[in-house]
C-alpha cells in the first residue's frame, strides 16, 4: 500500500497518538494502545528510527493546543523530528484549516515528512491520496460539528431539568457527595455570603463590603476554589465591587439554578461571549437557598437603585431614588462649598447639565439635605397613618421577650456551662490527689462538699434559664418605646426607604412627589 522508504536511516520519526472521549464512543480501535500498536508495527517493517512517541489522551481534534502536540512541534523547531506518523488524519486534527496549515504550509517549511496509515497519505511521494487529503479534512471538521452540536443539545437538556454540569459550583456551594449534577451549600464559606448580603442590607455599597473583606483578609471565590489565575496583576486575590455586585445578584443563592450564562462562539475556540439575563437557562427549587427570597429582593433593590447613580463619590439618603418630574432622568448632585467653607449637596437635572444649550430641561437646583428633610417627613407620616402603634405593640413585646430569651442569657448560659465544666474537672483531681495521698480524708471531705455544692447551683441555674421571668410593665413600656422609635426613624434608614418608595420625583417648582410600591401607601399619601 506505502511506497518502500529507500532512506530510512535518514528520518527521526515522531509518533503521534490522540484520542478524545467522543473517539472512546466508536468502540475499541481508536484506543491509544491500538493506535501505538500499529505505528510502532509500521516504523518496525520499514526499519525506521523512532526519536519520541506523543500522546494526547482526552483531547479534542479541533483544539491544537494540546500538550504533546505542542511539545512534538518543539522538537521539530529543534529538528530533532523530520517525519511525523498518525494512523490516520483525524488524529492529527478535525479542524480543516488548521490541519490543512499543518499538512500543506508548516510541514514542508520544516521539511517534515508527514504519513497518515489508513488515509494512504504520504507527502514525500506523489500520489491522488495526497490531492483529496483537504476533502478528508473538511470531512472530519464536519464530523466534529456534528458532535459538538450533539454534545450542546444533551448539555441544554440537563441545563433546563435544573441539572449543574458546571466545573466548579458558585461561591457558596459545593458538588454533592454522592448524587451526581446536583450542588449543596459548602458550610465553609456559606457564612461569608450569608454576611455579604447582610452588610449590603445594612446599606454598605459593594465596593465598601469588598473593601471590608479585602481589609479581613477573607479569601476570594477564585483563591478559595484553588483556581488557576492566567496572568497575575497587582489586584490578584482581592474581591472587587464588579464580584460583590454579582453574587448580590445571582439567584442560585436562593435555590433557583442559574446556567447558560455564557456561551462559546463555536467548536473551534474556547472563548466565550457572556449573555443576555433573557438568555440564561434558570431552573427554581433545585437545591437548598442560602438566602431566602425576600432579602434577596431587598438586597437587588439596593443595588438596582445604585445603578441609576453615576457619582459614587458622594453617598446621600435618596440615592438612585430621586428623578427628575419633568424631563425623567435621575438627578445628578453636586458638592459645592457654602460661605462658611462646608461641603454642601445640591440636586440639578442632569439633562440641563448636558444638553444646558438646547434649553431641553430647567437646573431644578435645590439642596439635597432640603429635599431629603421633605421625603423624610412625608414617609413618616404616612408610616404614623397608616401603622396604628397599638398594632405594632403585640408584635415588639414578642420579639423583646424573645430576643432577651435568646439574647441576653446566651453569654450566661456560655458561662455557666464553662462554669459545670470546670468544676467537674476539679472534683475529678481532687479525687485523683486523694488517691495518691496528697489529701487526707478530712480535707477531701471538706473540698469535695465545697465544689459538689457549686457545680450543683450553677446546674440548677443552668436548668431555670429557659424560663425568664421579665417585668410585665418593663416589657410594655420598653415595647411602647420601640415601636415609637421604629416610626420616627424608619424613614431615615436607607433599606425601609427602597422598600417603600419606587421613586421621588422632583419639580421645576421644588415640589417633592413620592412614589410608594404598594396601592395602600400611595392613597395614604
Amino acid at each position: 500500500m506505502y511506497l518502500e522508504i529507500s532512506n530510512p536511516m535518514d528520518y527521526h520519526v515522531g509518533l503521534y497518538i490522540r484520542l478524545s472521549k467522543e473517539d472512546e464512543n466508536e468502540g475499541p480501535s481508536e484506543s491509544v494502545n491500538n493506535q501505538k500498536s500499529m505505528l510502532e508495527e509500521f516504523v518496525r517493517q520499514h526499519r525506521l528510527s523512532v526519536f519520541d512517541t506523543y500522546v494526547d489522551d482526552g483531547w479534542s481534534g479541533t483544539n491544537f493546543d494540546r500538550p504533546d502536540f505542542q511539545r512534538m512541534i518543539a522538537d521539530i523547531e529543534a529538528r530533532k523530528v523530520n517525519m511525523v506518523i498518525t494512523k490516520d488524519l483525524s488524529r492529527l486534527g478535525r479542524d480543516y484549516i488548521l490541519t490543512g496549515h499543518y499538512m500543506e504550509r508548516y510541514f514542508p517549511e520544516h521539511r517534515v515528512r508527514y504519513i497518515s496509515l489508513l488515509d494512504g497519505i504520504d507527502t514525500g511521494v506523489d500520489s491522488t491520496a495526497n490531492d483529496i487529503t483537504p476533502f478528508r479534512a473538511i470531512m472530519n471538521d464536519m464530523y466534529a460539528k456534528d458532535i459538538s452540536k450533539k454534545i450542546a443539545s444533551v448539555k441544554h437538556d440537563k441545563q433546563r431539568k435544573g441539572l449543574f454540569i458546571g466545573g466548579k459550583p458558585v461561591y457558596g456551594y459545593k458538588m454533592h457527595p454522592t448524587e451526581k449534577n446536583k450542588i449543596v451549600i459548602d458550610p465553609e464559606v456559606a457564612p461569608v455570603v450569608r454576611r455579604i448580603f447582610g452588610m449590603a442590607l445594612s446599606g454598605m455599597s459593594c465596593r465598601q463590603i469588598a473593601a471590608r473583606l479585602n481589609e479581613e483578609h477573607v479569601p476570594t471565590p477564585a483563591t478559595y476554589a484553588n483556581l488557576p489565575v492566567a496572568n497575575p496583576g497587582p489586584y490578584t486575590g482581592l474581591w472587587s465591587s464588579e464580584r460583590i455586585s454579582d453574587m448580590l445578584q445571582n439567584e442560585t443563592y436562593i435555590g433557583n439554578m442559574v446556567q447558560g450564562r455564557s456561551r462559546k462562539i463555536n467548536y473551534k475556540t474556547k472563548k466565550c461571549i457572556r449573555q443576555q439575563p433573557k438568555d440564561w437557562v434558570v431552573v427554581a427549587g433545585t437545591h437548598e437557598p442560602l438566602i431566602d427570597r425576600e432579602t434577596f429582593d431587598k438586597v437587588r433593590r439596593l443595588v438596582d437603585s445604585r445603578k441609576h447613580t453615576r457619582s459614587r463619590t458622594y453617598d446621600f439618603l435618596l440615592k438612585g431614588l430621586i428623578f427628575c418630574h419633568e424631563c425623567g432622568y435621575p438627578l445628578a448632585v453636586l458638592n459645592r462649598k457654602n460661605a462658611k467653607g462646608e461641603d454642601v449637596l445640591y440636586f440639578v437635572c442632569r439633562t440641563y447639565q448636558r444638553f444646558t444649550k438646547a434649553g431641553v430641561c430647567t437646573c431644578h437646583s435645590i439642596k439635597e439635605q432640603v429635599v431629603t428633610q421633605a421625603v423624610v417627613e412625608k414617609v413618616q407620616e404616612v408610616c404614623w397613618r397608616y401603622l396604628h402603634p397599638e398594632q405594632l405593640l403585640p408584635i415588639a413585646q414578642q420579639e423583646i421577650a424573645k430576643a432577651q430569651a435568646e439574647a441576653e442569657h446566651e453569654k450566661e448560659i456560655t458561662a455557666l456551662k464553662a462554669k459545670i465544666e470546670s468544676l467537674s474537672a476539679h472534683l475529678d483531681q481532687v479525687y485523683l490527689d486523694k488517691l495518691s495521698g496528697l489529701l487526707d480524708e478530712a480535707d477531701f471531705q471538706r473540698v469535695y462538699r465545697k465544689v459538689k455544692t457549686e457545680r450543683m447551683a450553677a446546674e440548677q441555674r443552668l436548668s431555670q434559664i429557659d424560663r425568664p421571668d421579665f417585668s410585665l410593665e418593663e416589657q410594655d413600656s420598653l415595647a411602647k418605646k420601640l415601636v415609637e422609635r421604629f416610626l420616627t426613624t424608619a424613614p431615615t434608614n436607607r433599606e425601609v426607604l427602597v422598600s417603600l418608595l419606587e421613586r421621588v420625583e422632583l419639580t421645576e417648582e421644588k415640589e417633592v412627589i413620592l412614589h410608594f410600591r404598594f396601592r395602600e401607601l400611595e392613597k395614604q399619601a
